[in-house]
């Protein structure tokens, strides 16, 4: 194999996973983006950050990006002498914003195009269950690697994706509290098996909100009605929850974004100041309109 030279800029998208009743299956990409350049050097590794996360990120093998490159060279055929790489990031870490996918999907992508022929060698479909591989699970990776809504999930020959646009004015706002959430503790407190009841009003949920979201955006309150996981995840985050409450109380469609703490609200509404004024004391309101384009790679 061989490494082309000069640099290559990403661009990957912020996603919000779950959406309320799509666990581990559907999620949203959001226009707040990730901006990282790479390129292969002699030796050695060089690793720049400024924005989210530039005090507490790793700058060696141990960074996600980094990570995410090693293992989609490998699969490539080879590692390079050396690595330069910068990142700007603009998607608040731990948050349940998809920060980690949005991590996994540049480094998958800086490095297939830094390989010549790289993108014959490990095309769209195998790049993104890659990803998935990595991340362990698909949904963020399918937003943040495809844009718009997407579908995903496991299939008899590996995870798949299927993304489809979203109507026309929709948008998110997110309110985002000012301490994280590690997905790890709000999966731990998942219980390994749920009422069949409870099951099978998400499934009707989960279907509701796709159809909500692609064209009958009137339905998303309604839509984005959880019993499978939310709930069970309020000992981790009282205060999202709270929130959560308070917003569909008065009619929103309010969800936890993700693993946590960040709730979203999904609409159509042209005027959202009311939104932005449930924000609590600390936190921080993003008014995000819905990507339609995942990743992006330029030279």
């Amino acid at each position: 194999m061989s490494f082309l030279d000069g640099q290559v800029r990403v661009s990957v998208p912020a996603t919000s996973a779950n959406l309320g009743p799509g666990f581990d299956s559907l999620g949203l990409a959001l226009e707040l983006r990730d901006e990282l350049t790479a390129s292969v050097t002699d030796h050695g590794l060089g690793v720049e950050i400024a924005g989210e996360g530039a005090g507490d990120v790793a700058r060696d093998e141990t960074h996600l990006v980094i990570r995410a490159m090693r293992a989609a060279f490998e699969t490539l055929g080879g590692q390079p002498q050396g690595l330069l790489l910068s990142c700007r990031n603009r998607v608040p870490h731990a948050r349940g914003l998809g920060s980690s996918s949005a991590a996994i999907v540049a480094g998958v992508h800086l490095a297939r195009a830094l390989v010549e022929g790289g993108a014959e060698a490990l095309p769209d479909d195998a790049a993104f269950r890659l990803a998935a591989e990595i991340e362990g699970h698909p949904d963020n990776v399918a937003a943040a690697c495809f844009g718009g809504l997407t579908i995903a999930g496991a299939g008899d020959q590996g995870d798949f994706a299927v993304s489809m646009p979203v109507v026309a004015g929709v948008r998110a706002v997110a309110l985002v509290p000012p301490t994280p959430l590690e997905t790890s503790v709000a999966r731990g407190l998942l219980p390994d098996v749920v009422p069949h009841r409870d099951a099978a009003a998400d499934a009707g949920r989960a279907a509701l909100l796709v159809a909500a979201l692609t064209r009958e955006p009137g339905q998303l309150r309604e839509a984005t009605r959880d019993w499978l996981h939310q709930e069970y995840r309020r000992p981790a985050m009282p205060e999202s929850l709270a929130l959560v409450d308070r917003l569909r109380g008065d009619g929103h469609a309010a969800v936890v974004s993700g693993a946590g703490p960040t709730v979203i609200v999904l609409t159509d509404a042209t005027d959202l100041a009311a939104l932005a004024a449930y924000r609590p004391d600390g936190w921080r309101s993003l008014v995000l309109e819905v990507a339609p384009l995942g990743v992006t790679v330029t030279r």
